[in-house]
């Protein structure tokens, strides 16, 4: 074995919920990149206030023989648990009273997209070039 190769690697799964400032994060180790069972996991997550998760990312993390600490050696898109996609354009044409401030973010940042969640509570996330919206259907509550 050389000094560099990797020792120990392990995939993870982190969920993302809405929040009060930030997004909620939980992780949590998985087999492999499964997206099915990921999308699986998530019904079982409830986050404060009956938050539930909007989106996911997998990583993997390795650690050397030499490593204290394992680190991120790959990590991929978000997966949106459904979705809706919306541009600038639309944003804009919307015109909605408390999407003002969204407005003049998306054309300061050069941002063209957004993804708004319909699974938890509303929260409004760039969707990135590589992240992927999912068809998605909540599970209804009893």
């Amino acid at each position: 074995m050389t000094i560099d190769a990797y020792e120990a690697q392990q995939h993870y799964v982190t969920f993302h919920s809405p929040g009060t400032f930030v997004h909620e994060t939980s992780t949590e180790p998985i087999d492999s990149w499964d997206i099915d069972h990921a999308t699986a996991m998530a019904m079982n997550i409830t986050e404060r206030y009956g938050a539930s998760p909007f989106a996911f990312r997998f990583s993997t993390r390795a650690r050397k023989a030499r490593d204290l600490d394992a680190t991120q050696i790959e990590q991929s898109p978000l997966h949106f648990l459904g979705g809706t996609v919306r541009t600038l354009a639309q944003v804009i044409a919307d015109d909605l009273p408390d999407e003002q401030v969204l407005r003049s973010n998306m054309r300061a940042n050069g941002i063209d997209r957004v993804v708004t969640n319909t699974n938890s509570y509303k929260v409004v996330v760039l969707l990135g070039p590589n992240d992927v919206v999912l068809d998605f259907t909540p599970q209804e509550t009893p």
